[in-house]
């Protein structure tokens, strides 16, 4: 018997065999955060290497098996669920799971499906989107000089990220601009950012670089402290704390000159384990129980031995009691390698 997820009226229930993921620190997991693949159409510097190595085609789950899956944490009280990659929109046929999970928020079983994406695919799927049921989207953007843009991504496009932003924006998708802060390069031109997406009706979130994989750049150099960022934006800015949340890692605060929102994600200078509800779950069938440690979970053994849920369930428990309490990620000159060796696009940004 697959234990997917009963009903009473209109109100989703969990059956009994699907109970709730409760970590060893009391943390109710309610919120996946999917890669639905590693691959991606640009480099950026401070996440990949310029010549990468994927994973072979044959390890990645088919969409069919990442759909129940997802379905089966939803089973045990996901309420959110993103999609990531990667740059999840380059994967064939991603669409289908889109849609199946879409289903899953129209029926109740889940509160919110949203994606995180570079844009270079959006005016391609701005529409569909939003037919299958998103509402909201992150959009990655380092800066607004076009120059910069293919600096930092190497193969980017900005104008085509523009299109994908007015596409998405005219679909009737929220937006969301997130910003790696990196020192020396676009540390100078938040403000900029800032007056953008406020402009255009978008929150901005910036994000201290993370020591994830190896790179060719060398992270002491790239790292800015959010606090510092913060201290310069407060010359021209008024930001007061708020105590808006999107289910992520983010600290917000309101700009009383544009009347936005800017988030701050800080895992360096000030983590944001203490509350953390988010598990990763990878192309492959590995489940992370944290972005910063290297321990996971096999699942894709439990999917794929039988067609009941029972084992996929069992799994999935005995990993959340592995769950740790933080990261332990560190950037300075005597931790100048990778906290882990996997990069971002593996686990998902």
């Amino acid at each position: 018997m697959n234990s997917i997820v009963g009903s009473i009226g209109n109100a989703p229930q969990l059956r009994s065999d699907a109970a709730p993921m409760i970590d060893p620190f009391g943390r109710a997991v309610t919120y996946l955060r999917v890669s639905v693949t590693d691959r991606c159409d640009f480099r950026c510097t401070y996440c990949m290497a310029e010549h990468m190595t994927f994973l072979p085609k044959k390890d990645l789950l088919t969409l069919e098996e990442l759909n129940r899956l997802c379905s089966a944490f939803i089973a045990k009280g996901v309420r959110k669920i993103r999609l990531t990659g990667g740059e999840p929109l380059v994967r064939k046929n991603i669409m289908f799971l889109v849609r199946e999970l879409g289903k899953q928020v129209q029926d109740g079983a889940l509160d919110e499906l949203t994606l995180t994406t570079n844009g270079s695919q959006l005016a391609r799927y701005a529409d569909e989107l939003y037919d299958c049921g998103v509402r909201r989207i992150n959009v990655s953007l380092d800066t607004l000089d076009p120059g910069k843009f293919r600096t930092i991504t190497r193969w980017g496009d900005f104008a085509k990220v523009m299109e994908g932003i007015d596409a998405a924006q005219k679909a009737g998708l929220k937006i969301k601009l997130n910003a790696v802060a990196l020192k020396g390069f676009n540390d100078a031109e938040i403000p900029d950012l800032l007056r953008f997406a406020h402009g255009r009706g978008m929150d901005l979130t910036v994000i201290e670089t993370m020591p994830m994989g190896e790179i060719e750049e060398d992270r002491t150099d790239q790292y800015l402290p959010l606090s510092e960022l913060r201290a310069d934006l407060e010359r021209q800015f008024t930001l007061t704390d708020i105590s808006y949340q999107t289910g992520g890692p983010a600290r917000y605060v309101e700009v009383a000159e544009t009347g936005g929102r800017l988030g701050f994600i800080t895992p360096m200078t000030h983590n944001f384990c203490e509350s953390c509800n988010r598990v990763r779950l990878t192309c492959t069938g590995t489940l992370y129980m944290c972005l910063g440690q290297n321990d996971a979970a096999d699942l894709r053994t439990a999917l794929r031995a039988t067609e009941d849920d029972a084992l996929l369930h069992t799994a999935i428990d005995e990993a959340i009691t592995r769950k740790p309490k933080g990261h332990d990620f560190i950037i300075d000159r005597t931790h100048n390698r990778p906290a882990v060796a996997r990069h971002m696009s593996v686990t998902g940004g």
